[in-house]
């Protein structure tokens, strides 16, 4: 299997600490909602998922189940994500486009795949922490088609970014 990200892409991703995620609305039009997510890279036959929990802040709804991008992946699970980095410096611009199918994970007791990435997840964002990610489901994109423009390499400060990558099509 040819891999979805490349090594810079993945890289790029990693480091990210928040994406837009684009869901599709009934009406057709995209439905952009900032995340948190860590990726799960892929293993043999599997392609890379990226995991990002429908955590405790404030939300439209008490169930997160009703949100508008969960109803939005349960009808039509095609999405698309971007990370992007911004910089004063036009040759440091660059983002990662993510074209996937996403699903919704429900949570289950004692799935050690789960506890791992939930463990990943409060490793990355602290504020997890004290929340209670176990009981809740997690939106769960696997990626089919990454693209990516610009500096992605990460630099030596460990954000994404300084050299490489123009272009780049997968």
């Amino acid at each position: 299997m040819t891999a979805v990200l490349s090594d810079t892409e993945s890289a790029f991703l990693i480091s990210a600490r928040t994406a837009t995620l684009a869901t599709i609305a009934p009406d057709s039009r995209p439905r952009l909602v900032p995340i948190c997510f860590v990726l799960a890279d892929g293993d043999g036959d599997r392609p890379p998922t990226l995991y990002t929990p429908l955590d405790e802040k404030p939300k439209s709804t008490t169930d997160p189940r009703d949100l508008a991008r969960v109803r939005d992946i349960r009808e039509r699970p095609a999405v698309t994500l971007l990370v992007d980095r911004w910089s004063e410096d036009w040759s440091q611009l660059a983002w990662l486009r993510i074209q996937g199918r996403a699903a919704l994970v429900e949570p289950r007791r004692n799935d050690a795949h789960l506890a791992v990435i939930i463990g990943r997840l409060r490793a990355k964002y602290p504020q997890y922490v004290d929340q209670a990610l176990e009981s809740r489901p997690i939106i769960a994109v696997t990626i089919e088609r990454a693209t990516s423009w610009g500096s992605i390499s990460p630099s030596r400060s460990g954000h994404a970014g300084r050299s490489g990558g123009r272009g780049c099509r997968r």
